[in-house]
């Protein structure tokens, strides 16, 4: 399973963004399950043109079956938090918070995003030891 992340749903959805066919070729080589959470769709939704093109086909493909969105419970928000002040330097925010601690309790270390210089930094927390996160994105050598 894979998390995706804001950068390559927008990306998807907005054919003027300049990692736009990077991003559909990365999706149309994906075999594993995607998921992701109500922070980041929120963001893609603010990002995306209310009632665009774009936005309309995000909705379809969160309606489909192409992206499970994992909700959150109160212990999962406090986690999260915990990270954003773990993190603040970056700063970390909400919506990456979210994908760490799904990846957590999914046990899964793979991020789909264009957001490589925070998600580098970024550890995923198994009992004591923590791990880093593998990437995958149009960029992974910048």
């Amino acid at each position: 399973m894979i998390l995706i992340d804001t950068g390559p749903l927008v990306a998807l959805f907005d054919p003027k963004d300049q990692d736009h066919l990077a991003c559909r070729k990365i999706l149309e080589e994906i075999v594993e399950p995607l998921y992701t959470t109500e922070a980041v769709l929120t963001e893609v939704l603010h990002m995306l043109a209310p009632n665009s093109k774009g936005a309309d086909a995000l909705k379809a493909f969160f309606m489909g079956e192409y992206v499970s969105l994992v909700a959150l419970n109160k212990k999962d928000v406090e986690r999260a938090f915990v990270l954003m002040d773990k993190y603040r330097d970056l700063p970390m925010d909400f919506a990456d918070a979210t994908l760490i601690v799904v990846g957590e309790n999914l046990k899964t270390d793979k991020v789909f995003t264009l957001d490589f210089n925070d998600f580098r930094i970024y550890k995923i927390q198994n009992g004591h030891r923590q791990y880093p996160l593998s990437l995958i994105g149009p960029k992974m050598d910048s």
